[in-house]
């Protein structure tokens, strides 16, 4: 089924680029038209709807990137996006004169395609075709102060992670292509403007809504995995995984732990079972997102050393998957500001997972993950043994200890810092709900 639809796409951009070169008239785009009408309506005896997406230069399907199919026709997915066009959705009962009047439309100059265009594709009148927009932020901002573009890009991945979770809990088929293609975008923001969003995260996780809570686990899995050398298709698995991977939690929490009375034993031992729990609701979505969440829903207790849950006899080690969520998953618990625990500044987040090495995490991988993110995550608001004030700017892998800052306080003193090359240490975090709180705005 996949094969066809990379063959569908191909013929239907293919049929574009014959009305373009040699226009509506020609035997040529007949000839073309013709293959494609064809293809698709091959493809489309075996599903109902075909619809394909354009993230960034890249095209998608249903939980696949195809990356490859996107290197080859890059020019004809630039000359969608130029009109506005980043959905395109095929149903089956497509006819030729209906695939013919929607190259006409689409052939159109740019100039037409000023608004969304299915507005002005709705009045071609073809039923079995759809075009629009994804209605995700794609801004590119340059490095300092967090832009309005990033903050919007985090806000409206975190309505539709919370938008896609509830659905899933409600047992309900959920738009998992959006969801995807705001994994892509948070992918590109990171690999561009990584301390950018890593700040993001940093700062975000005081916020005690559970689907910050996932999203941040997502970004920092994202970036684990794409630094540890996962390609791009399996970076976006695991950011997908990351997101459900305690969904059975958020079931049990749904629907039992706001319970009025004493919960009977039964329900006391589903709660003990969240691990099983999440894994049988991930299975019902298998065929849109992979098995990785069913994986990860299951394994993320587990430990390195097996001595965590689910306890099997016949269990083996963690999947590399669930390894990743798992420490990012605690890095992000332990940080985050919650009504029933203190605080936790960064070395001690450090320092009470290093404790867990060769138990809960593996000692290479949990030493590479906080290689990649620094012991004083960006965003960390520091004292420095000068007396100064200072926000983590960037990371020095080499020594964790050490990272860049810019000393923001006092205000002479003002300058950007590598600890690596000068004398001068950090005494002390400060908590940026605390005494940190004055000092957030004073970043560039």
């Amino acid at each position: 089924m996949f094969s066809k639809v990379e063959t569908a796409f191909q013929s239907l951009l293919n049929c574009l680029q014959s009305v373009k070169m040699y226009g509506p008239a020609h035997p040529m785009f007949e000839k073309s038209l013709d293959n494609a009408y064809i293809v698709f309506s091959d493809a489309l005896v075996d599903r109902q709807e075909i619809v394909v997406g354009i993230i960034g230069e890249e095209l998608a399907f249903e939980k696949e990137i195809l990356f490859d199919l996107g290197k080859l026709l890059r020019p004809a997915i630039l000359y969608l996006k130029e009109r506005n066009i980043e959905r395109l959705a095929f149903y089956r009962g497509l006819n030729k004169e209906e695939l013919r009047l929607f190259m006409d439309f689409i052939a159109r100059p740019k100039e037409d395609f000023k608004t969304d265009p299915q507005d002005a594709f709705s009045l071609v009148q073809v039923e079995h075709i759809s075009v629009g927009k994804l209605k995700i932020n794609d801004n590119k901002e340059t490095k300092g102060s967090l832009s309005s573009g990033q903050i919007d890009l985090y806000d409206s991945s975190a309505k539709k992670i919370d938008q896609a979770l509830n659905g899933v809990l409600n047992a309900e088929k959920i738009d998992h292509l959006a969801l995807r293609f705001s994994l892509s975008n948070i992918l590109e923001n990171l690999s561009t403007q990584r301390y950018e969003l890593l700040k993001l995260a940093t700062m975000k996780r005081y916020d005690m809504e559970t689907y910050m809570h996932m999203l941040n686990v997502a970004i920092f899995s994202m970036f684990f995995s794409s630094r540890l050398g996962f390609d791009k298709t399996n970076v976006l698995n695991i950011g997908m995984a990351a997101i459900f991977h305690d969904i059975g939690k958020l079931f049990i929490s749904r629907k039992l732990l706001h319970k009025a009375g004493k919960l009977t034993e039964q329900e006391f031992s589903r709660i003990k079972s969240h691990t099983f729990l999440g894994a049988e609701i991930m299975l019902k979505y298998v065929d849109t997102m992979g098995i990785l969440p069913v994986v990860t829903s299951f394994e993320h207790h587990l430990k390195y050393d097996s001595s965590g849950y689910p306890r099997l006899p016949l269990l083996k080690k963690q999947h590399i998957a669930s390894e990743i969520v798992s420490i990012c998953d605690v890095y992000d618990a332990l940080s985050q500001r919650r009504g029933y625990k203190q605080d936790y500044s960064p070395d001690v987040v450090y320092n009470i997972m290093n404790k867990e090495k060769g138990s809960s995490f593996d000692q290479g991988l949990l030493d590479k993950f906080f290689r990649y993110m620094g012991l004083w995550p960006v965003g960390s608001v520091v004292e420095l043994s000068d007396g100064s004030i200072a926000l983590v700017t960037g990371q020095n892998e080499s020594d964790i200890q050490r990272p860049i800052v810019e000393i923001v306080a006092p205000a002479e003193k003002r300058r950007s810092v590598n600890l690596l090359k000068e004398e001068i240490n950090i005494e002390r975090y400060l908590n940026p709900w605390k005494e940190g709180k004055e000092y957030l705005a004073l970043g560039r």
